[in-house]
């Protein structure tokens, strides 16, 4: 099948209900803080990562499960209106996942996750998911906010389908050996990375010895965004740094999100993996510059623009 035909990126991950409070700083322990703002909005890594691959351009499928209350009709409401086919986000009983959000001046934000929905995905229902998929897809996302118990599987079969497998290990927590190596493309971040790997990652150098642990367990390639100071790929033949979009901070967090989605729909479309670093930087440089998860998403025309300028 020709690359054109399989331009899909099917998503697998989580759904959430986003309520984020923004505040001149964050509260101290104890303290009540008046804030500045507050939003209500789609979120969740898997939802967010869908939403970047619908607006870079890619056909887009997601896995996941909403609750039956207000917020499950609300969130697959938004997904629909991104572009996103949401025949594949099961209803079940209960509440939908909800991510409680703060957001300093700089741009900073701490996060708590209340998974709800997103641990009841099916495993039979996913997996046969990804193989109905694979006719129109080539490239397969997911994140670490789903079952650990679904991991391996969902890789396996991804893989299996012949699917290129992204893997956002985000939240970092540890995986057997025999997962790592069935990742093609692994994109931590600088505080994720040495979590998982126990290297501290505050250079090139250091990023180059935390993606070799990765790579010692069959993962085929790393990518390790270290926020200022670039995205390092590192790779069995070399180690290169691409460099950020300078842009004003306003709100980080789905830059992470934006850079992995348009990532994906980069390498769906036929580019290189270099060109799709750059694509996914430019998603994430723009994310950053807007404030709300999902709502600060760019569009392919934006960032085409910034990649032009």
């Amino acid at each position: 099948m020709m690359a054109s035909e399989r331009a899909g990126v099917l998503v697998v991950g989580s759904v959430s209900a986003d309520l984020t409070a923004f505040s001149s700083r964050a509260p101290e322990p104890g303290e009540t803080l008046r804030g500045e703002s507050f939003s209500l909005a789609l979120g969740g890594k898997g939802a967010n990562q869908a939403v970047a691959v619908a607006r870079a351009g890619a056909p887009t499928a997601l896995i996941a499960c909403v609750g039956d209350d207000t917020f499950g009709a609300m969130v697959v409401r938004e997904l629909a209106a991104a572009g996103v086919a949401v025949g594949r986000v099961q209803t079940v009983a209960g509440e939908t996942g909800i991510a409680h959000i703060r957001v300093d001046a700089t741009g900073e934000n701490s996060i708590v996750i209340v998974p709800g929905a997103n641990d009841a995905l099916d495993e039979a229902t996913v997996l046969q998911a990804i193989r109905d998929a694979a006719a129109s897809s080539s490239v397969l996302l997911t994140q670490l906010e789903t079952p650990a118990r679904l991991t391996a599987s969902i890789l396996s079969t991804a893989r299996d389908a012949g699917l290129t497998t992204l893997l956002d290990p985000a939240p970092a927590v540890p995986l057997d050996d025999q997962v790592w190596a069935l990742v093609d493309l692994v994109t931590p971040n600088e505080t994720e990375a040495p979590m998982l790997t126990g290297v501290v990652v505050d250079s090139e150098a250091s990023a180059a010895e935390a993606g070799r642990w990765f790579l010692d367990r069959g993962v085929g390639a790393v990518l390790i965004t270290r926020g200022g100071a670039g995205t390092t790929l590192v790779t069995a033949e070399r180690t290169e740094t691409f460099p950020v979009f300078q842009v004003e901070p306003v709100d980080t967090t789905a830059a992470g999100d934006a850079f992995a989605g348009a990532l994906g729909a980069a390498l769906a479309g036929g580019r290189s993996l270099e060109d799709a670093i750059r694509y996914g930087a430019a998603a994430g440089a723009l994310a950053v510059s807007k404030r709300g998860a999902s709502p600060s998403i760019p569009t392919a025309a934006e960032i085409e623009e910034l990649l032009a300028r």
